[in-house]
Formats: structure tokens, C-alpha cells, sequence
């Protein structure tokens, strides 16, 4: 344990000696954080010295030396209190404004038109600076009848062969702001209707309600170009929104028909891609080509809570960001399909009872979906199924005051007792 001292050859302290030692040591080292010593050489292995320390784990017992009591642990009597003061950033970079519809003023037909984008922050970052124009629900349509889970049918049954009467009643009923007609019927693989029918539903509904209408097409880069053009001149000035413009159309090559269409009779494009932040800007940057980047409206695609939503989450935030700080590729308002939560098989099959009703699942499940990306910044949600769309309007006009309340105001929520 110890060694002779070579110098002046005094005999070793023992084991037995040391241990005796041991509880003076403590006493002396009582309140001391630094000890030096002189003249002093140790080959390890040769003393073993254990320093008690408080909190941690305990110290190893000494032999000989009684263990210190331990400490019963002392319980919190409060929350830490931690304040928080917001600040304000400014971006360099702005959202652009796209209009959608046209008065008879402004050469169309529609009651009013509605204009989307214009944000200079994050999506309710800010109370100072809330949204420049409020979040837009826009209620399906399609042109024929389609397969739908039996939640969603019963609310349309009685329209569902009539796309003019559906598009009433998705405004009159349910209050949509904007209507979408998807012409399923022009797919080649399908109907394969001509293009003078699609013109033919989109003016019976364009004749049917007053507000802006977006014009969903197939996904036939060849079809859609034909079909978009032609219902482009016949509704010329009104300020439709075209769904959508893709990189297969610049492969295939009718983008350039569409977008110049959409330019010439006074339209909005929606360039469509697929979680990619690369072909988004890819794809704008050919179509400026075309049209103005105020009539471009960017869909980055949704997907299902459950199947990859919170990738959609992080698509749409890092544009949002990308665009205020000066990413003039990615400064275009963007529209989320919350409906596309419906292809979550989760949503509308039966299942075990501790998943819940059907009935409640599948709104619960578009909701969720429009919810989250409403707090990416999206500008426009596409929507189906009247609950989800009556709990976003009770939530969109609550966000902007977010921060503003006072402290009295606020439920204690860590101490309630439920």
C-alpha cells in the first residue's frame, strides 16, 4: 500500500495506520476545494484515494469509517419560473400575392375574387404581423361519379351525378370560398372524355356559383394539355386556377401550351411536384418563361397523416423559410389537398373498436392534415368532408392572437386536476 521513503529511509505507514488517519484527513479537508502538496511522487497503484463528493454517485466506503446517513430527497415546492420575451425578425424576402376570380369589373363573372399569399413571416410567428389574407377553403367537385368512403358519399349523395348542383351546395351548405372541379372523365385510361365535355361541366358550374373555381385535371401530361387549353379560352377572364402544371408536361412538351393559355385569357397556374424542393424551383423557373410569377401557385404535395405527413410538414416550412429569406424560386403562395388524408387506409375502413368510429375518424383525419400544414404557412387547403372544414374556419381567425393573452387568462394546465 505504501512504500519506504528513499530519501531519509522512514518506515512505511501501513494499511491499518492510514485508515486510521482517514477521518482526521476529513475533518481537515472540511470546506477546502484545493489541496497542493510539495515534494510529493506516486507510482499508480500505490495509494488509492477516495474524495467524497457531493451529490452524483455515492463515494466508495472506506474500511473502518462509518458511512455518512444518506439524504432524503428534498421535493420540489414550486416550477422553476423562466421568462420569455418574443422577438420580432424581419425577412428580407416576401410571399407573392396571386388573385384568384374576377368581378365583372375586373372582366369576369364571380362575386369577388380572392387573393392568397403576401406573408412577410412565418405562419403566426408573429402577433404584430399576422397573416396578410386569411387561409382560403376550397370544397371538392368532380365530374362524375366517383368512389368515395361512406362518410364523405352521404354528405353528397343526392349531387353526386350533377357536378353544377354539388358546386351549389358546397357553397350555399357548406360555405366554400373557392370550388374545385376535378374533370376525372378526361382520363384516357377511364372515360376518356373529350376535351368540348370538360369545357361544357366548367361552364354549367362556372354558371352555378359566383365564386373562383380551380379546374383539376387527370394527370395526362397530353390530356390535361389539351383539356386545360380549351377550357382556358372558353373561361377567359376569370381567373381561374389551373391544377396543375408538371415537369412530365415540360417532358412531354405541351407546358409551354398550357402556360401560355393561362397567360393569354388571364388565369393562375398551380405548378404541381413531388416533395422536392429542387424540381418546385425547377419547374418555376420554366414557367417564368411563360407567365408572370404572380399568376403561380405552388402545390408541393400532401400526404396522409400516418403515411409521411410530417415530411409534407418540413417540404412546406423549408420553402416558406427559403422564400423570406430571399428565394424569389420558392416566393409563390401554396395550396395543400388536406383530402388527400382520405388514402390513409386508417381513415375510412373498419377496425378494431378502440380505434373509434368511422364516422369521426375520417374528419378527424382531414382535419388533422389541414391543421398541420396551416401552421407551414399554406394559403389554400382543398377539402371535402364538412367537419373538417367547419373546425378550420373556428381555428384559422384564433391563430393571429396567439401571444396576446394575459397571464390571468391563461389555464394553469401543468396543475389541473382533470
Amino acid at each position: 500500500m505504501a512504500r519506504r521513503n528513499r530519501e531519509n529511509n522512514t518506515p512505511p505507514i501501513d494499511a491499518a495506520q492510514l485508515f486510521a488517519l482517514a477521518p482526521q484527513l476529513r475533518e481537515l479537508l472540511k470546506g477546502v476545494s484545493q489541496v497542493e502538496l510539495e515534494h510529493f511522487s506516486m507510482e499508480i497503484g500505490d495509494l488509492d484515494l477516495f474524495i467524497p463528493l457531493s451529490g452524483g454517485n455515492p463515494a466508495p466506503a472506506i474500511p473502518g469509517v462509518p458511512a455518512a446517513p444518506a439524504q432524503p430527497p428534498v421535493k420540489p415546492a414550486d416550477l422553476i419560473r423562466e421568462s420569455y420575451v418574443r422577438t420580432s425578425s424581419d425577412f428580407p424576402g416576401r410571399i407573392r400575392e396571386v388573385r384568384l376570380g374576377a368581378t365583372k369589373a375586373e372582366g369576369g363573372s364571380r362575386c369577388r375574387s380572392i387573393t392568397i399569399g403576401g406573408a412577410t413571416a412565418p405562419a403566426y410567428s408573429d402577433p404584430a404581423r399576422p397573416p396578410l389574407h386569411s387561409p382560403v377553403i376550397s370544397l371538392d367537385v368532380f365530374d362524375m361519379p366517383v368512389t368515395l368512403p361512406r362518410v364523405l358519399r352521404e354528405n353528397v349523395a343526392d349531387v353526386i351525378e350533377d357536378p353544377a348542383e354539388w358546386a351549389k351546395m358546397n357553397v350555399k351548405k357548406f360555405g366554400a370560398d373557392v370550388v374545385t372541379v376535378h374533370l376525372t372523365s378526361t382520363d384516357p385510361l377511364f372515360r376518356n372524355a373529350p376535351a368540348s365535355a370538360a369545357v361544357k361541366t366548367v361552364e354549367e358550374v362556372l354558371q352555378a356559383v359566383d365564386v373562383p373555381l380551380i379546374i383539376g385535371g387527370c394527370g395526362d401530361p397530353r390530356k390535361d394539355a389539351e383539356v386545360f387549353s380549351a377550357v382556358a379560352e372558353m373561361a377567359e377572364g376569370e381567373r381561374l386556377l389551373i391544377n396543375s402544371v408538371t415537369l412530365d408536361m415540360a417532358e412531354a412538351g405541351t407546358l409551354e401550351r398550357v402556360a401560355t393559355a393561362a397567360r393569354d385569357h388571364g388565369h393562375a397556374l398551380l405548378a404541381f411536384t413531388g416533395l422536392d424542393l429542387n424540381n418546385a424551383k425547377e419547374l418555376n423557373r420554366r414557367l417564368y418563361e411563360y407567365i408572370p410569377p404572380e399568376q403561380i401557385v405552388m402545390d408541393l404535395t400532401t400526404v396522409a397523416l400516418g403515411y409521411g405527413l410530417e415530411y409534407s410538414f418540413t417540404i412546406h416550412e423549408r420553402a416558406r423559410y427559403a422564400a423570406l429569406m430571399g428565394d424569389a424560386e420558392l416566393a409563390h403562395p401554396t395550396i395543400s389537398a388536406a383530402t388527400n388524408a382520405w388514402a390513409a387506409r386508417e381513415a375510412w375502413m373498419k377496425m378494431a373498436p378502440e380505434y373509434g368510429s368511422r364516422q369521426l375518424r375520417g374528419p378527424v383525419w382531414e382535419t388533422v392534415n389541414a391543421l398541420t400544414l396551416l401552421l407551414s404557412g399554406v394559403d389554400l387547403f382543398l377539402m371535402m368532408h364538412p367537419a373538417a372544414v367547419l373546425t378550420m374556419r373556428e381555428v384559422i381567425p384564433r391563430l393571429p392572437t396567439v401571444g396576446t393573452a394575459q397571464a390571468g387568462q391563461i389555464a394553469n394546465w401543468v396543475g389541473v386536476r382533470i
